[in-house]
C-alpha cells in the first residue's frame, strides 16, 4: 500500500557529506514511479559538487538561503524562491554561498531507489572550474 501522506516528523533524515536529505517521495517511501522528491539541507560551506543524472531531469528549488548553482559552465546565484531546471545528462553543481540553505529537489522519472548520480567532480574541466 502506498504511503500517500508524508508527515515531516516521520520522514527519516539521511546524512551526507554536504548536509542531510529527507526523501519526501521515492519508490521505497511512496511507491512513486515518475517523481522522486528530496528535501535537502546544504550545510554552510558545503556543496553537492559537479555531477550528472544521465536519465533524469531535475528541478532544484531554493526554499531558503543562497546557493551558487552551476549548469554546465554557467553559474547563477540563487536565493529563496529561485529555481533551476537541469536537463537529463547535463553536468551541474550546487554550492552553499552563505549560511544554511534549504532545497527541494525533484527528479523524473524515478530510477533505481529514486535517482541516479554520476560524480564528475574529479574530472577535467569540472575539477578546475571554480579555481
Amino acid at each position: 500500500m502506498a504511503n500517500n501522506f508524508r508527515i515531516a516528523s516521520e520522514i527519516k533524515s539521511d546524512q551526507a557529506s554536504w548536509g542531510h536529505g529527507r526523501w519526501v517521495s521515492n519508490p521505497a517511501s511512496t511507491g512513486a514511479r515518475q517523481l522522486t522528491v528530496l528535501g535537502a539541507a546544504l550545510a554552510p560551506g558545503q556543496a553537492h559538487s559537479f555531477h550528472k543524472h544521465p536519465n533524469q531531469e531535475e528541478v532544484m528549488y531554493v526554499v531558503s538561503g543562497k546557493v551558487e548553482q552551476w549548469i554546465d559552465r554557467e553559474k547563477r546565484l540563487l536565493g529563496a524562491g529561485d529555481a533551476a531546471f537541469i536537463p537529463a545528462g547535463v553536468v551541474h553543481a550546487t554550492f552553499n554561498s552563505g549560511g544554511g540553505a534549504q532545497l527541494l529537489v525533484i527528479f523524473s522519472p524515478c530510477v533505481g531507489d529514486g535517482f541516479e548520480v554520476i560524480d564528475v567532480s574529479g574530472e577535467a574541466p569540472w575539477n578546475r572550474i571554480r579555481n
